[in-house]
């Protein structure tokens, strides 16, 4: 679980000014692409039910939710700090009132349509305002090494619009051959976007 002082480290950089050392990565944040609240209007799909578990005890710097089996929920979990996996279900708290904590959460899907798909149920389920929480943001894995056909990339576009910040995780190849995944197999670009992750996901609740 992420310490107050891993916290502002990422804090800092939402400021005009922030600190920088050795140690912290400095990225400026992203304006969001999609609303950062629940809608009013937004209605569930018939029989749209996102999968639920029940959490107690301080929230952890932010939840890692994968949308369907194969996201990559245990990969991105053990590559972002203080971050904790769902086993694919949406955390929520039968105490009231609820732990002052915001449960962050940050879903994940691949980019085939099996798992776009699945991504935007959870995303309509929150802009309705049936799950408690705050929704940070979409992981979109890479599902292959080769570029996404028209109809995936069309699909991916719009599910930026429905959430407030959306990242592209790039096929890395050597993660298949790997029981645990290494940040170092990882790309300049892909390490940056995992910075800006760790950014809004920390982030979001804290600032107005």
């Amino acid at each position: 679980m992420m310490t107050t002082g891993q916290g502002s480290k990422w804090l800092q950089a939402l400021s005009s000014e922030p600190e920088t050392s050795e140690n912290v990565s400095v990225v400026a944040p992203q304006p969001p692409t999609g609303p950062q609240h629940p809608q009013k209007g937004v209605r569930l799909r018939t029989g749209s039910t996102v999968p639920r578990q029940e959490v107690q005890g301080p929230a952890p710097a932010f939840w890692v939710m994968g949308t369907h089996g194969g996201a990559g929920e245990s990969t991105l979990a053990a590559l972002l700090d203080g971050a904790v996996g769902t086993e694919r279900t949406w955390p929520i708290r039968a105490e009231r009132p609820p732990t002052p904590d915001q449960d962050r959460v940050v879903l994940v899907c691949r980019s085939n349509m099996t798992g776009l798909r699945s991504a935007q149920q959870v995303a309509i389920e929150y802009a309705s305002g049936a799950l408690p929480g705050v929704l940070a943001g979409l992981v979109i894995v890479a599902d292959a090494p080769t570029k996404l056909p028209k109809v995936l990339s069309d699909m991916a576009k719009i599910l930026t619009g429905t959430v407030p910040h959306t990242w592209r995780l790039p096929w890395v190849d050597t993660w298949r051959r790997e029981l645990v995944p290494e940040i170092n197999d990882l790309p300049r670009n892909a390490k940056a976007l995992l910075d800006h992750i760790q950014l809004h996901a920390v982030a979001v609740g804290n600032t107005k």
